[in-house]
C-alpha cells in the first residue's frame, strides 16, 4: 500500500475528492457504499478510486467501498462526533507525562530539560482535552442509547457498559490529579515557572468541571435504569392482562370492573374548542363584519401600547468597578489532610481547623460533599453513631490492597 508523501498531498487529496468523502461520511452508518455511485462522484474517472484504494483511503469490499477506520476516526475526531469512548488515551498520556518527568529530573543539559518541560506542559493539556471529549461523548451517548435503542435488553446492557466507562473515566481524573498534586511534588516545585502554572491551572479546572460532570451523567444513568425497570414492570402487568382476557379469565382472576368503576378521568379531559372560519365573501360585503373587525383592531392597538412604568436610573454605586472577595474552603485540601490523618470523615471535619469561623451546619455540609465526590476513595461502613441529634456513618479512607 502507497502511503502520502508529504502534507502539501494529503490536502490535496482531500480537496479534489471531497465530495465522495463527504457523501462517503453521511452515509457511513449503512455499509453498502455502492462503487457506481463512486464511480458517479469522481465524474466517472476510476483512476481516482484507484488512487484511493492504493494509499488506503478507502477499501474495496465487492461491488461496495467503505472508507477506512484511519480516515473515519479522524474525522469523527475532528468533528467531534466520535461514538468510541476511549479512555486508554489518558492512560498513554499519564505513562508518557511520568516518563518525561522523570527524564527531566535526570537531565542536566538546560536545552533538553526546557524539551521536555515543554512536553510536560503538551502532555498536561492533552489529558485535559481528552478527558473533557470522553465526558462530552459520554453524554451524548447516553442520551442516544436510551431515546433511540429500541431493544430493551440492548438498551440495558448499553447503559450499564457507559456506566463502567463513567467510572473508568473517573478514575482516571483522580490519577492525572494525583499526579499533579502528591506523586511528583520535585518536579512541579522546581519546573514551575510561569507557564508550567498556567497550564496546571488550567488542567486542575477542566479535570474538576469534568469529575462534577461525571456526577450529573451518574445521576442520568439511574435515573435511566430506574425508568427502564418501571417501563418493564409495566410491560408484564400488561402482558398478563393480555393473556387473561384471550383466555377469558380476566374478569373471574382480576377485579378490573371494580377498579375501572371507581376511576372518572373525564373531568381531566380538555374542553373542545370547536372553531368556525368565517366567509370570506361574507367580511368583504357585511357592515356588521366590518365594525367587528374595527373593534378588534382599536384593541389591539391599545395592547400596543407598552408597559406604562418605566424603570428608574441605575445608581452609580451599582456601576463601581470595585471586586468581590468571595471566601471558599478548598474541599481538596480537606481531603488531602484527612487521608493522612487516620480518623474517620465526620470527626475529621467537625474537628478540622478551617482558618475561619465555620458553623456546625456548614461542617456538616463539607462531610456531604466530601462523602460524594470521593466516594471511590473512602470506606463506607455499616456503623453509626450520633452526636448534637445527627446521627452519621462511619467513613474511612479506602485502603489499597
Amino acid at each position: 500500500m502507497n502511503t502520502f508523501r508529504s502534507i502539501d498531498e494529503l490536502v490535496k487529496m482531500f480537496e479534489r475528492e471531497k465530495v465522495l468523502l463527504k457523501e462517503m461520511f453521511y452515509k457511513r452508518k449503512q455499509l453498502s457504499f455502492r462503487y457506481d455511485y463512486a464511480l458517479e462522484l469522481t465524474e466517472y474517472k476510476e483512476e481516482r478510486i484507484r488512487f484511493l484504494i492504493e494509499y488506503g483511503v478507502l477499501r474495496e469490499s465487492g461491488d461496495f467501498l467503505e472508507m477506512e477506520d484511519l480516515y473515519l476516526k479522524f474525522f469523527e475526531e475532528v468533528l467531534q462526533i466520535n461514538e468510541e469512548i476511549n479512555v486508554s488515551f489518558v492512560q498513554d498520556y499519564l505513562n508518557h507525562l511520568n516518563d518525561n518527568i522523570d527524564y527531566f529530573l535526570k537531565e542536566n543539559n538546560e536545552q533538553r530539560k526546557y524539551a521536555y518541560q515543554r512536553e510536560v506542559r503538551r502532555c498536561l493539556k492533552n489529558i485535559a482535552l481528552a478527558t473533557v471529549r470522553n465526558v462530552m461523548d459520554l453524554k451524548r451517548n447516553l442520551d442516544v442509547t436510551y431515546k433511540t435503542e429500541p431493544n430493551y435488553q440492548v438498551k440495558l446492557a448499553k447503559l450499564k457498559k457507559l456506566d463502567e466507562k463513567r467510572r473508568n473515566i473517573a478514575l482516571l481524573i483522580t490519577r492525572s490529579e494525583e499526579v499533579i498534586d502528591s506523586q511528583q511534588p520535585t518536579f512541579f516545585r522546581v519546573a514551575m515557572d510561569v507557564q508550567m502554572r498556567a497550564v496546571v491551572s488550567d488542567v486542575k479546572l477542566q479535570l474538576n468541571d469534568s469529575y462534577h460532570n461525571l456526577i450529573e451523567i451518574e445521576k442520568q444513568i439511574i435515573h435511566y435504569l430506574n425508568l427502564i425497570a418501571y417501563q418493564n414492570r409495566i410491560f408484564e402487568k400488561v402482558r398478563r392482562l393480555k393473556y387473561l382476557r384471550d383466555q377469558f379469565l380476566l374478569e373471574e382472576n382480576t377485579d378490573i370492573r371494580r377498579v375501572i368503576g371507581e376511576k372518572n378521568p373525564v373531568w381531566m379531559e380538555p374542553q373542545p374548542n370547536y372553531r368556525i372560519k368565517l366567509s370570506l365573501s361574507n367580511l368583504h360585503t357585511s357592515e356588521v363584519a366590518l365594525e367587528l373587525i374595527r373593534k378588534v383592531m382599536s384593541r389591539r392597538k391599545k395592547d400596543a401600547r407598552g408597559p406604562r412604568n418605566v424603570a428608574g436610573a441605575i445608581p452609580e454605586s451599582y456601576l463601581s468597578q470595585a471586586g468581590e472577595v468571595m471566601d471558599r474552603v478548598n474541599l481538596q485540601e480537606v481531603f488531602n489532610a484527612f487521608a493522612a490523618s487516620g480518623t474517620h470523615l465526620f470527626r475529621f471535619v467537625i474537628n478540622y481547623s478551617y482558618g475561619k469561623p465555620v458553623a456546625e451546619e456548614d461542617k456538616l455540609l463539607f462531610f456531604c460533599q466530601l462523602a460524594s465526590q470521593y466516594a471511590d476513595e473512602l470506606d463506607f461502613t455499616d456503623h453509626y453513631e450520633s452526636t448534637s441529634e445527627v446521627e452519621y456513618p462511619l467513613i474511612y479512607l479506602r485502603q489499597n490492597p
